[in-house]
C-alpha cells in the first residue's frame, strides 16, 4: 500500500463516557509519529459539526492539554447524535454526504477516525463505504466507546470499566448508607443506572459484593429478563425479612412480561425516535410500596456515571488510549473500514491484545449478556460473569488536584479557517 499523504480528522460522537478522550489523545499522540500525516484536526460535535465545516487545530494545543485528555471526562471535540440514514432519508443522506467530502476535500482530510457506540460506527462505515464508492482516498477508522459495553466483536467496549467501577463503590456507600438506619418497618431503595437494551452496566454492580451473597446490591432487574412482578415482590420481601433492608439496582431499560419498558416516557422521543426513559425505578418503586407496603426510595446515578473520571479505571484508560493509537497505525499501514477491538487473552492473570473487525460488523448490531452469565431466577449475575467484569475495574487514574479538586483538560480550540460557503 503506497503511503498516503494528508490531513488527519478526528471526532467524536453520542454519550460521552470518562476515557471517549483517552482514545482521542491516543489518536492525537500516534499521529504525530508519522511524517505521512501533515496537519490533525478534531471535527467540532461530530459529523454534524463536520457537516457546518467546523474544525478546530489541534496542532495549536498544548502537549500537556493533549495528555491532560486522558483523565478528562465527557467529549472534550464536543459530540452529537446525528444519523445519515440513507432508508429513511435518502435524499437528506446524499445531501450530507456530497457536503461531508466537499469538507474533507477542502481540507485535504484523507484520514478520519470516528470515536462512538453503535451509530457511530455506522457512520463511520458508510463514510468508509462512501469514500471507495467516490475514489477518494481516505482511510477510515471507527474507534469504540460506549459506556453500555453493547458493541459486538470487542470483549468490552472503553468506558464500560470505569462506568461499573463508580457504579459499584455507588451502590456499596448507598447499602451502607440504608443499611446503617434498618428498623423493624424495613426498606428498600432502588438505584438506576443506564443501560436501554443490555444489562452491562447494570449487571457490572454485582462487583459490590465482593463475594459476599449477605452485601448490596440484593437484586438487579436487568434488561434482558422480562420483569416477573410477582417474584420480585417475594424477592423482596425475602431479602428484607433477613437484612431489614433491599437494595435494588435497574437498568433503565428494564421490561414487564409484555416487553414494554416499564419507565418509558412514549409521549418523548430520542434522536433516534426512542422512547425517553425516565423512570425505571420510579415505577419499580411504585410497585414496591403500593403492594408491600414498604418504605421506598430512588437514586438515579444519571450523567454521574459516565462522567466520573475521578474515579476512572486505570485499566480502561490504558486500553482507551491503545486502541485509539492502534487505529491511526492500522491506518497508516493502508486499512481502512476497520474498528480496532480488544481481545481478551487471559482473565486471570488479566492480559488483553488489539486487533481489527471490519466496521460492517459492527454497525447497528447490539450485544447481549449471555444468559449463561445470569443466574437462573434472573435476579443476578453469576460467577461466569463475576470472572468477565473484575479484571476491567482495575487501577486508580491519578488525577491531577488544585485546591482538592480534580483538574480537568478544556481545550483551546483554535478554529480552522473555513474554505466553503455554509451548508445550505
Amino acid at each position: 500500500m503506497a503511503e498516503l499523504n494528508g490531513n488527519l480528522l478526528v471526532a467524536q460522537s453520542g454519550g460521552p463516557t470518562s476515557v471517549i478522550n483517552a482514545s482521542v489523545a491516543g489518536v492525537i499522540t500516534e499521529a504525530g509519529h508519522h511524517e505521512c500525516i501533515e496537519e490533525i484536526y478534531g471535527g467540532l460535535n461530530g459529523i454534524l459539526g463536520i457537516l457546518n465545516e467546523e474544525l478546530i487545530d489541534i496542532n495549536d494545543e498544548r502537549s500537556k492539554a493533549i495528555e491532560g485528555l486522558k483523565h478528562t471526562p465527557a467529549a472534550a471535540l464536543g459530540t452529537c447524535r446525528y444519523k445519515i440514514d440513507f432508508k429513511k432519508k435518502p435524499e437528506k443522506a446524499a445531501q450530507d454526504m456530497d457536503r461531508l467530502f466537499e469538507v474533507f476535500n477542502a481540507h485535504n482530510i484523507r484520514y478520519f477516525f470516528y470515536a462512538g457506540g453503535n451509530d457511530s460506527q455506522d457512520t463511520a462505515h458508510k463514510i468508509h463505504l462512501e469514500a471507495v464508492k467516490r475514489g477518494y482516498e481516505m482511510r477510515v477508522m471507527g474507534v469504540p466507546k460506549t459506556i453500555d459495553n453493547d458493541l459486538p466483536a470487542t470483549d468490552h467496549c472503553p468506558g464500560y470499566g470505569s462506568v461499573i467501577k463508580y457504579n459499584s463503590v455507588t451502590v456499596a456507600e448507598i447499602g451502607l448508607d440504608v443499611g446503617s438506619m434498618a428498623t423493624d418497618d424495613g426498606s428498600c431503595c432502588i438505584v438506576e443506572v443506564m443501560g436501554r437494551a443490555a444489562g452491562w452496566i447494570a449487571a457490572g454492580t454485582v462487583l459490590a459484593k465482593q463475594g459476599n451473597p449477605a452485601n448490596p446490591p440484593h437484586i438487579i432487574l436487568l434488561p434482558e429478563i422480562a420483569l416477573d412482578e410477582a417474584a420480585f415482590l417475594e424477592r423482596v420481601k425475602s431479602v428484607v425479612a433477613e437484612h431489614k433492608y433491599c437494595i435494588v439496582v435497574c437498568g433503565e431499560g428494564v421490561k414487564n412480561a409484555a416487553g414494554e419498558e416499564i419507565g418509558a416516557d412514549k409521549t418523548r422521543l430520542d434522536a433516534f425516535g426512542h422512547p425517553v426513559l425516565s423512570g425505571a425505578a420510579d415505577a419499580l418503586a411504585s410497585i414496591v410500596q403500593g403492594k408491600l407496603n414498604l418504605k421506598t426510595r430512588t437514586v438515579k446515578l444519571g450523567y454521574a456515571q459516565r462522567a466520573a473520571a475521578h474515579f476512572a479505571s486505570q485499566t480502561d484508560v490504558d486500553e482507551a488510549v491503545a486502541l485509539g493509537a492502534s487505529a491511526v497505525r492500522a491506518a497508516v499501514d493502508g486499512k481502512s473500514g476497520f474498528m480496532p477491538k480488544l481481545v481478551r487473552l487471559s482473565s486471570s492473570p488479566y492480559r488483553w491484545d488489539v486487533a481489527l473487525e471490519p466496521l460492517e460488523n459492527i454497525a447497528n448490531v447490539e450485544h447481549f449478556i449471555p444468559r449463561d452469565w445470569i443466574s437462573e431466577d434472573g435476579f443476578m449475575p453469576n460467577e461466569k460473569f463475576v470472572e468477565y467484569a473484575a479484571p476491567l475495574i482495575e487501577g486508580q487514574v491519578q488525577v491531577p488536584m488544585k485546591g482538592g479538586l480534580p483538574q480537568y483538560t478544556v481545550l483551546a480550540k483554535s478554529r480552522v479557517e473555513k474554505k466553503l460557503a455554509p451548508r445550505s
